[in-house]
């Protein structure tokens, strides 16, 4: 079992291992749910499913105008990226 202290301030420290094990970092907000056992915390945006994008990083590619694309250049393409990566 973990504990922590209420501070003056009425601050909770939340152990290291819970914060890693979440994914929450610093600067994140939370619901604060009473409940008939305690306080539940519930992130308000889910943590690592979404990171900030421009419209032109999400519609880059709708104003390409070159050569049309078979379904297998797009496969090789991303294999070829894939590779540089690892």
């Amino acid at each position: 079992m973990q504990t922590s202290k209420l501070s003056v301030k009425g601050q909770v420290v939340l152990p290291a291992a819970i914060r890693a094990a979440k994914a929450w970092q610093a600067g994140m907000q939370f619901e604060v749910v009473s409940t008939a056992e305690g306080v539940l915390l519930k992130p308000l945006v889910p943590a690592g499913l979404f990171e900030a994008t421009r419209l032109a990083d999400v519609f880059g590619m709708a104003a390409y105008r070159g050569p049309t694309r078979s379904l297998a250049d797009m496969d090789a393409a991303v294999r070829a990226v894939a590779a540089r990566q690892r």
